[in-house]
């Protein structure tokens, strides 16, 4: 089921020669296949291809870009169940969690084809007479593109739909941990007729492969999804020749429950939204503040559905919670833990790696955290749940915003008021109240402080990779 790594240049599949890594499956550390690695001579040719499959699709009008999209989301579609077995095997999430992605996956790519119709400009009404003033939208140029693991099908898709759908070429680096399910999709837009050199797809060692397309003079555009210190190196390469950027960086998003809420029903939501992908969410709720008179039950509650989640290969029916992608999580699961009993939390449930094969760890709640602790102030990116309580909004608020990091957020209330108090006051480029689905392809997707800048999704991700020219003619 595991396909071939290639990597696309100027619409050709080519084999990789040299150096590469494995690329294993989360579930068992097996070996599923190697994913090769570029070096100069192909990152070479694949920044010529783009640049020059640019000069055409530029000019290609937005109706035939979107008759290419929706045939591509139409393939994508139709291989869903292929793709969603592919990206399960390389990242681990259960098969049901896959689907979902691909076929979100598939919606973002026909959102971006028809929004590309409606890329308008404008007429400004001039000053002097006989003067017309228009401003127009054209594509931004060739953009690199990074793209990380957790979410192999929907990171990657926002972007390279995105910049097609603008009228650019683009170049995208998928993590080579999980580098399949964006091949498989590159294969749908080849199917669909996509002109060859418009998208390139490499893989390789992350800093050389960006560092190198970061100073291709012909590279105007860099989108990265993935760690803030990554994202402020790319920022500084970027400053060189001054390429425009989407920065979709850490966060590290408090959820406020107030007192007024249904226990039992806030208690599945939550649970059922911060286990998805084994906690391995940019978006997901990681620091939990619960009003102090429904502290307890809800804590209690909170730990014992947390406690039922059946862990298991992702591949596997009845299946709840996969593995986290990599050794590497499973170490830092560990070390949050370590240093919240040092701190004085107490775990409530979990606290220890799964089983003895594969990457797994146990869903865990731990209550009764100073906010100074290292899971209270570094995003964990697992399935590692921090719940403390508060007394009044106020409170609340101050402890909320106190990080530097602002991409989602999330409350849970019966009070219009207090949400819309909340929405006003918290620091965070979206808000969820009373859900923890605050991503659809129509919508703006994107942070504030350092959790980055710019958005992908909605009419402001298309904008991303548009400039603005303004006419002026007499």
């Amino acid at each position: 089921m595991y396909p071939t790594l290639q990597f696309l240049i100027d619409g050709e599949w080519r084999n990789g020669e040299g150096h590469g890594e494995p690329v294993l499956n989360p579930a068992t550390g097996a070996s599923l296949g190697d994913c090769p690695f570029a070096d100069e001579a192909v990152l070479d040719d694949a920044i010529a291809a783009a640049a020059t499959a640019f000069k055409s699709w530029r000019k290609t009008t937005a109706l035939e870009r979107a008759r290419i999209m929706r045939k591509a989301s139409d393939l994508l579609r139709e291989r869903a169940e292929h793709v969603a077995t592919v990206l399960t095997l390389e990242q681990g999430k259960p098969i049901g969690e896959a689907r979902l992605e691909v076929i979100y996956a598939a919606d973002v790519i026909e959102w971006y084809g028809e929004e590309c119709k409606r890329a308008y400009g404008r007429i400004v009404p001039a000053r002097v007479p006989g003067t017309r003033q228009m401003v127009m939208r054209e594509p931004v140029g060739v953009v690199a593109a990074f793209a990380p693991w957790n979410f192999p099908a929907l990171a990657p898709i926002r972007k390279m739909a995105g910049a097609v759908a603008a009228g650019c070429s683009i170049i995208i680096k998928p993590s080579e941990e999980t580098p399949a399910t964006c091949l498989e999709m590159a294969r749908c837009f080849q199917d669909a007729g996509l002109p060859a050199g418009v998208l390139n797809v490499v893989y390789g060692q992350p800093a050389f492969v960006s560092e190198y397309l970061m100073k291709a003079q012909v590279v105007r555009k860099i989108t990265f999804t993935g760690s803030v210190p990554v994202g402020k190196l790319l920022m500084r390469q970027a400053a060189d020749t001054l390429k425009r950027t989407t920065m979709e960086l850490g966060g590290h998003s408090p959820v406020i429950v107030f007192d007024d809420v249904d226990i039992e029903q806030t208690a599945q939501a939550l649970v059922a939204g911060k286990f998805r992908n084994a906690g391995q969410v940019c978006v997901s709720p990681t620091r939990f503040y619960i009003q102090q008179d429904v502290y307890e039950p809800l804590v209690a509650r909170f730990a014992e559905l947390a406690a039922a989640r059946r862990l298991g290969p992702g591949l596997e029916a009845g299946t709840e919670m996969g593995p986290l992608a990599n050794p590497r999580r499973v170490e830092a699961m560990e070390a949050f833990v370590r240093d919240a009993r040092e701190n004085g939390g107490k775990v409530m449930t979990g606290g220890a790696k799964h089983g003895n094969q594969g990457f797994f760890f146990q869903p865990t709640v731990i209550r009764d955290l100073p906010d100074t602790c290292k899971l209270m102030t570094q995003e964990p990116f697992g399935p590692v749940v921090p719940m403390v309580p508060f007394r009044t909004f106020d409170e609340v608020i101050e402890r909320a915003n106190s990080l530097n990091f602002g991409l989602a957020s999330y409350t849970f209330t019966n009070s219009l008021k207090t949400s819309q108090a909340v929405s006003e006051a918290i620091e965070a480029g979206m808000m969820g109240i009373n859900t923890l689905a605050v991503s659809t392809p129509e919508t703006p997707f994107g942070g504030v402080k350092e959790s980055g800048h710019g958005h992908e999704g909605g009419i402001e991700g298309l904008e991303a990779y548009q400039n603005l020219k303004f006419v002026a003619s007499a």
